[in-house]
């Protein structure tokens, strides 16, 4: 990776360096096993359990509720500085996984596993971007996030890749899959540990800034916006045009193969022409893809319908790196830059309160009105969004 030199001593140099390469690698590792569990998670709970719609989105319950408790998590841990941290996170996750791969025993056993392995997962989202803005050199905080995403995608094209050729050619399971991606976990939490601990990391105190409204606001329309990707739009595929895990991990595979350019694109933008357009941008594509989500099947031939809706979801993956514009302009309105891990943790805990929401009210739609109201309300999601982010003011 190309890191710019930074105005500090050679000794200094190194360490960010050295760093920066080692969670490069974790994230990666985390990437590698998140792309491996979303690929089958769909096909293991349709076809392991038989949920109804309305099972699926109460499912999300207790797979986003580590996200809304995530500040209360994070102050458990705040002895610890954000790397230990995350090694910590690393270490819940790869459990929770293994356990569900190894003795998911019935859905409810099934349910403990995945709040375990949820909880490592959101206590590490804030802190991917706090520690990579951490070792960022200055004026170039976009264009390493965005290489940190790249990098993970590389790890996720060989996630899906594993997916794809062991359920079709090499009869993996979906327990040899969950078990595999554990280890993964583990790898990721030892990468961690040898990262350089942070000693001027100060003990994170969580509250509300009237400062921060506006980024709280965008948290909100983010995890709404994000739970209608999560639960619903492989669910569409799954359950509406009948198609197998390795379809989801041959999309995830192409996305990720586009990502590993347009991610640090994206981060270059973001660093050129500031978070409000691209925010901007981001939100007018969420809304044409949530409408053709929810048309494509009956304006369509069957065919082009499904081509349409594996397209939306492809871009609706690349979307995601979007978050690097907000956590960039939480950088240059930060009051000072011991807030900024701690406002990044509020916010994934604000976001996941309305996720865990969106969840129950789109499974309840979904049931009674058909999946095209869930995503006609997410295109109504990306309007506000839209109008949200002209407001924005570095």
């Amino acid at each position: 990776m190309n890191i710019p030199s930074l105005p500090i001593d050679q000794t200094s140099k190194r360490r960010i360096s050295r760093d920066l390469l080692l969670f490069t690698i974790a994230v990666s590792l985390a990437a590698f096993v998140q792309s491996l569990y979303e690929a089958i998670f769909p096909n293991f709970l349709y076809f392991t359990f038989n949920v109804s719609e309305t099972e699926r989105g109460l499912i999300e319950l207790p797979r986003e509720l580590p996200g809304f408790l995530v500040i209360a998590i994070s102050a458990a841990f705040s002895f610890l500085c954000t790397r230990r941290r995350a090694a910590v996170a690393h270490l819940f996750a790869a459990v929770g996984l293994i356990m569900i791969g190894l003795y998911p025993a019935s859905f409810s056993v099934m349910i403990i596993w995945l709040f375990i392995l949820s909880i490592g997962q959101h206590l590490f989202l804030p802190l991917q971007s706090s520690i990579g803005m951490e070792l960022a050199p200055e004026g170039h905080t976009g264009r390493v996030l965005g290489r940190l995403q790249s990098w993970g995608n590389i790890a996720g094209l060989l996630g899906s890749l594993v997916v794809f050729l062991g359920l079709r050619f090499l009869g993996f399971s979906f327990a040899f899959c969950f078990v595999l991606g554990g280890i993964g976990f583990f790898a990721a939490a030892i990468v961690v540990f040898f990262m350089q601990k942070d000693e001027k990391q100060k003990t994170p105190q969580f509250r509300l800034r009237r400062e921060y409204g506006l980024y709280y606001w965008l948290c909100i329309l983010y995890g709404t916006r994000k739970q209608l990707f999560l639960t619903f739009a492989p669910w569409v595929l799954v359950t509406v045009f009948e198609q197998p895990a390795t379809t989801l991990a041959m999309l995830l595979l192409t996305g990720g193969v586009i990502g590993i350019f347009f991610k640090p694109w994206i981060g270059k933008m973001v660093d050129r022409y500031g978070e409000r357009l691209i925010i901007t941008l981001e939100s007018a594509g969420l809304i044409c893809i949530c409408i053709v989500y929810a048309i494509a099947n009956d304006v369509f031939t069957p065919e082009f319908a499904l081509y349409a809706t594996c397209a939306c979801y492809i871009i609706d993956q690349l979307l995601f790196s979007v978050g690097i514009a907000r956590a960039t302009w939480l950088k240059k309105i930060a009051l000072s830059p011991d807030e900024v891990p701690q406002t990044l943790t509020m916010g994934v805990s604000i976001d996941h309160l309305f996720s865990i929401t969106i969840a129950l009210l789109g499974g309840v739609l979904w049931n009674e009105l058909g999946y095209t109201s869930v995503f006609l309300m997410g295109a109504g999601i990306a309007c506000i969004n839209l109008i949200s982010a002209r407001f924005i003011r570095s």
